[in-house]
């Protein structure tokens, strides 16, 4: 049995298990699955794994894995929970993460909350990454439930379908069989959007491996960019998910901005199996 400590936090129910892997042996794959597991387990959407960074730019490298264990190369209310963690131990207001999507800046905004700069979002058909060249802004997909999908890359992929009704959407039924949709080599996030006005978003989300969430970060900034996309909202929008609410902006440099709150849940110990 290996024992590792841990910390769990959560933005708007979208919830974490945090692991330091700076100061000794991080987990294995196996073990990650065995600790995101919500029955035997500790349980999250997402584990994350503190690493010393690989340059000199960031306070730490944060790796993701989904529940299963595979490799995610986003996660933007995971970003916010670490970034405040790091704050609170450090005192600083603002602190720089490094993952697989790039450096991710992050401070703590007069309210509280926490804000990310996510970077310029993927556009371009091979980028998101999509099987086909063609208009991500309108991405057809044969054989679906649902098709004229907007694709966005978030430093992970994402398909945006606008609907008259977030809620009407069997989540449960459509998104495993979106997800895997040929269109997406590398699967994707689904996110189904209601256009409450100009600056305001209803949004539900199926996440690629982990399956329906309460709120997902990097979906909101993709819904956002999406909704800015086809004209129907600004690029500064509120965006309700069935957790909370978050506050996405998208910049003219392609920068998008996310900001919200981040909740410590609990901290402890676990004994897991390997070595």
């Amino acid at each position: 049995m290996t024992r590792f400590e841990f910390t769990k936090m959560h933005g708007l129910g979208n919830d974490f298990v945090i692991v330091d892997g700076r100061a000794g042996r991080p987990p294995s794959v196996a073990q990650i699955r065995a600790m995101s597991d919500r029955r035997r387990g500790i349980g999250c959407d997402q584990f994350l794994t503190l690493r010393a960074p690989t340059d000199a730019g960031a306070a730490v490298r944060m790796d993701i894995h989904n529940p299963d264990g595979s490799v995610a190369e986003a996660c933007g209310n995971g970003t916010r929970c670490v970034a405040a963690l790091l704050m609170e131990e450090s005192g600083a207001a603002a602190v720089t993460i490094e993952t697989l999507a790039g450096h991710l800046d992050c401070r703590r905004a007069d309210d509280g909350q926490i804000a990310v700069d996510m970077g310029p979002v993927q556009l371009a058909a091979a980028e998101i990454p999509l099987a086909e060249d063609v208009d991500s802004a309108h991405v057809p997909l044969a054989d679906a439930p649902y098709s004229d999908a907007c694709c966005v890359g978030v430093g992970n992929p994402h398909a945006v379908f606008f609907v008259a009704d977030a809620e009407a959407v069997d989540l449960a039924a459509v998104g495993p069989r979106l997800e895997t949709h040929p269109m997406f080599p590398a699967r994707a996030n689904i996110e189904f959007v209601a256009v409450v006005g100009r600056d305001h978003l209803r949004m539900r989300v199926w996440e690629r491996a982990a399956g329906i969430t309460q709120a997902c970060g990097s979906g909101a900034c993709a819904s956002a960019v999406a909704a800015a996309r086809r004209g129907l909202t600004g690029r500064a929008v509120t965006v309700d998910l069935d957790g909370g609410r978050l506050h996405i902006t998208w910049r003219d440099d392609d920068h998008v901005i996310m900001a919200g709150p981040t909740a410590l849940s609990f901290s402890g110990v676990i004994d897991v199996p390997g070595a």
